[in-house]
């Protein structure tokens, strides 16, 4: 037990699962100031049309709005100012190369606190087509048809 650590998500975007087919995951550290923080720990985030981008070797978030925090006053900043996340740099090109070459995006996925650190997951992911959404959406309705027969039993 002493090797685990305890996550708290904080934020999901179950959009992206609808939207994308995700594939490799990674995490990253999010550069945020103290009253940023304080709103992230409260989940006043907004991922709605978040993205990431790759710009001179530097993996930055663009569109994530963070609300202001409540009692920040003159140390509140712009909410929806790009913020820089914290990855390797071998993962930096490893993604940057998947983005340029194979016609991959980078979504974020989830926001969570580790160890009392926010962490946000992004992943690699190829984008579906209507039919693709049409089909998982059958799909989940049938599994829940035949749950909800089981259960009657």
């Amino acid at each position: 037990m002493a090797g685990k650590s305890k996550e708290k998500n904080l934020v999901v975007n179950r959009r992206a699962s609808h939207d994308y087919y995700l594939e490799d995951r990674y995490e990253c550290g999010l550069v945020l100031t103290g009253t940023e923080i304080k709103s992230v720990r409260e989940g006043k985030i907004q991922f709605k049309d978040a993205y990431i981008s790759i710009v001179k070797g530097e993996a930055w978030i663009k569109g994530m709005h963070i609300s202001p925090y409540k009692y920040g006053n003159v140390f509140n900043v712009d909410e929806d100012r790009d913020r820089k996340l914290l990855m390797h740099k071998y993962e930096i090109r490893k993604v940057y190369q998947a983005v340029k070459t194979k016609g991959y995006t980078l979504v974020p996925v989830r926001i969570y606190l580790k160890e009392g650190r926010a962490k946000l997951e992004i992943a690699l992911a190829k984008g579906k087509n209507l039919y693709d959404k049409r089909q998982d959406q059958k799909l989940r309705d049938a599994k829940r048809e035949m749950e909800k027969a089981l259960k009657l039993r």
